[in-house]
């Protein structure tokens, strides 16, 4: 098994082809400067590339070239930014990768625009797997893309509904149920069944890929929610108790709802029943330091922890008919990293 730091070596690595191929796949130079400054940023900010490294390292395990799943990889990167973008609107999120958002940056109107477009590019970039792949995989591929697009949004509504309507009856299985539309599709699930379909030539059985993809998704989602929690915001990249300050309804908040005594949760009612404006930095802290007290934090390393043990045998299922390589060992070393990682 790969130590942690070969594994963000590789991750590294996958990140960077893709990174420095996603300029072929956009409009060339000369397009409006409020469209090309906005959209360059964020792309041009360091990120996990999680995502394009999933893909590309699951195409060269069934025995694929990187090439094959290359198209594939950009645009699954090109609509995850476009995902941020939008999300960080929603939010009204502050800090994304260690800098200001986009709509702090440029204003709501030209970061709208701008996921938009990288959105739109990437259905462009998705389109050149036609010419790697032939006509079959790449409708194969974009049917892949379609589906996951969907539980995206459908996640994404689910979960500014329970802000929306102050939910506070939730339960752990809740909130997989939401993590599995909004993060595991497109994060996991999504890469792993693209990168498997270009790496076999469409012979693969991809059917094992979600229970893996949701374990690993999962795995890499709690330990997100937590690095909101304890990171200081260096490494981390984003707004310290920025997931509190929005009202979010984390595997955290809701143990620190259950586990709470009375008269704190009362407290905490009236936080998450706050608009985002009024939530202030120093409450946001105090439920932080309740959920240290009631041990919120350390039941939420414990799932984390869970379900990563559970995504080794989904894995060997999944990845059973491939052979030992490099390739093969990396997807299997994230699932520790995904629980024991700091950024």
């Amino acid at each position: 098994m790969s130590t942690r730091l070969g594994v963000e070596a590789d991750l590294r690595r996958y990140a960077d082809l893709c990174r420095a191929a996603i300029p072929g796949y956009l409009p060339e130079a000369g397009g409006p400067v409020h469209l090309v400054d906005p959209v360059a940023d964020y792309l041009g900010r360091p990120g996990k590339g999680l995502r394009p490294a999933l893909c590309l390292a699951t195409c060269e395990a069934f025995g694929g070239s990187l090439e094959d799943a290359l198209p594939s990889a950009v645009a699954i990167e090109l609509l995850h930014t476009a995902f941020l973008v939008h999300d960080d609107l929603a939010d009204g999120s502050e800090l994304r990768r260690g800098a200001p958002t986009l709509h702090r940056r440029y204003g709501l109107p030209l970061a709208l625009n701008a996921g938009d477009a990288l959105a739109v590019y990437a259905l462009a970039a998705l389109r050149r797997t036609r010419d790697r792949l032939g006509p079959a995989l790449a409708e194969r591929i974009a049917a892949e893309f379609e589906f996951m697009a969907r539980q995206t949004v459908e996640g994404q509504a689910l979960d500014l509904g329970w802000r929306i309507d102050n939910r506070l009856d939730l339960q752990p299985s809740d909130y997989l149920d939401l993590i599995m539309k909004k993060t595991c599709w497109y994060t996991t699930i999504l890469p792993l069944r693209a990168g498997a379909i270009a790496g076999s030539r469409g012979r693969a059985d991809i059917e094992p890929m979600i229970r893996f993809g949701f374990l690993l998704g999962a795995a890499f989602q709690i330990q997100d929610d937590i690095l909101n929690q304890v990171a200081d915001g260096g490494a981390y990249g984003k707004e310290p108790l920025g997931d509190l300050l929005e009202g979010k309804r984390t595997l955290m908040v809701i143990h620190v709802l259950a586990a709470a005594q009375p008269d704190d949760r009362a407290r905490i009612e009236r936080f998450l029943a706050a608009s985002r404006p009024e939530r202030t930095y120093d409450e946001a802290a105090w439920v932080a330091r309740c959920m240290d007290d009631c041990g919120s934090v350390g039941f939420a390393r414990a799932f984390a922890a869970g379900i990563a043990s559970d995504a080794e045998s989904a894995f060997a299922a999944a990845f059973a008919a491939v052979p030992a390589s490099p390739a093969r060992d990396f997807v299997r070393a994230l699932i520790p990293f995904m629980v024991e990682r700091t950024w």
